[in-house]
């Protein structure tokens, strides 16, 4: 089979070597005569990949002690309503950076259960630039923050957090999780789903300090109490077993390439190529996005006319690159090149579209 270059923004690429152990796995896994995805969860051998899961990522990120990991179903998206019905207290409302799409669908939800304060809009100009994140004005008496550090649709991302104080800070990281150092301490809560860097979809990894817990509303079904999972250990219900089987050998992979030393030198490469290629060719190509807020995972850019960038898609399509198109909400285009991404991908990318240029300069 000829492999394809995946530029989607999701579901996103999984490492060949990890695709490979899936599939030698899958109807016997390690030769205890049942596929790991018809297991008990509640047995041994599925605990194992649940527990080795849990351990690398607080191995990877650093996650500090008193910070539980939580597996759950419903991705990203399910979290932008549990978060306010168990944080968004009745007199204080929480706090929102407003900068793109996703961040607007969170606050939308949150809007649902309780009033919303805007402490940063980037609507003025098309969510192209952020603030210095120590600029940010927080209402003491919030209930929480809530940020989305990367904006996968508009190609921004922020590059620190600020210290919110006794105000807890709460972050989506769907499609930045795992790509650079962080200080978690920084965070009461990280959240995303798991398809850009982690695993398939299907999944939400959770990040949460023990003592925001405390604050859970009382109130709440079973499921969209945290409390319930935290105490669960992930294993209130069936959990997503295949996307944490699939995330617990991407983990392993990142560990045996070096840890987050490789991953920051693998996507820094990355980037770096494809926002030279961008950069180098005069105005043909053109980055909308604040060069210093530049996403790492998500980079957008545009052509001088709509027709060049569907001759320019064509083409790519024809040399086995997908993805490429921007979100139909924005246009233009945009390459997704995410912890699976190859350096040798980007590469394949930007020598055409050196090509492209110098056949239509």
């Amino acid at each position: 089979m000829a492999r394809k270059i995946n530029f989607f923004a999701g579901p996103s690429v999984i490492p060949m070597e990890v695709l490979q152990t899936l599939s030698e796995d899958m109807i016997d896994y390690k030769g205890s005569g049942l596929s790991l995805i018809e297991t008990s969860h509640r047995s041994g051998t599925y605990d194992e990949v649940h527990q080795s899961a849990m351990k690398l990522l607080k191995e990877l990120l650093q996650i500090p002690d008193n910070y539980k990991i939580l597996f759950l179903g419903g991705g990203a998206t399910l979290q932008f309503s549990m978060i306010p019905l168990n944080f968004l207290q009745d007199n204080s409302p929480c706090d929102f950076t407003l900068t793109g799409a996703w961040a607007k669908k969170a606050m939308a939800d949150a809007k649902k259960m309780g009033k919303v304060n805007v402490i940063f809009d980037g609507s003025d100009d098309g969510f192209m630039s952020l603030p210095d994140p120590n600029t940010l004005e927080i209402n003491k008496d919030a209930s929480y923050v809530h940020m989305t550090s990367n904006e996968t649709i508009g190609g921004i991302q922020w590059k620190d957090f600020p210290n919110t104080g006794d105000v807890p800070l709460i972050c989506d990281m769907s499609s930045d999780i795992l790509s650079r150092p962080l200080d978690i301490k920084k965070f009461a809560m990280i959240y995303g789903g798991a398809q850009k860097n982690l695993a398939p979809s299907g999944l939400a990894m959770v990040i949460i300090r023990e003592d925001l817990l405390d604050r859970c509303n009382e109130n709440l079904p079973a499921y969209l109490d945290y409390r319930t999972h935290a105490k669960a250990d992930s294993l209130y219900n069936t959990p997503p077993v295949f996307p944490i089987w699939a995330m617990n050998e991407v983990l392993k992979r990142v560990v045996s390439l070096g840890g987050m030393d490789y991953v920051v030198e693998h996507n820094r490469k990355k980037a770096d190529l494809l926002y030279n290629a961008i950069d180098n060719m005069g105005t043909f190509y053109k980055s909308p996005v604040a060069k210093d807020v530049r996403s790492d995972m998500n980079v957008v850019f545009n052509l001088p006319t709509e027709e060049l960038e569907k001759e320019f898609l064509t083409g790519a399509l024809a040399k086995g690159m997908l993805g490429l198109k921007g979100h139909r909400s924005v246009g233009g285009c945009r390459a997704s090149i995410y912890n699976g991404m190859t350096v040798e991908g980007v590469e394949i990318l930007t020598q055409y579209m050196t090509a492209f240029f110098k056949n239509h300069k």
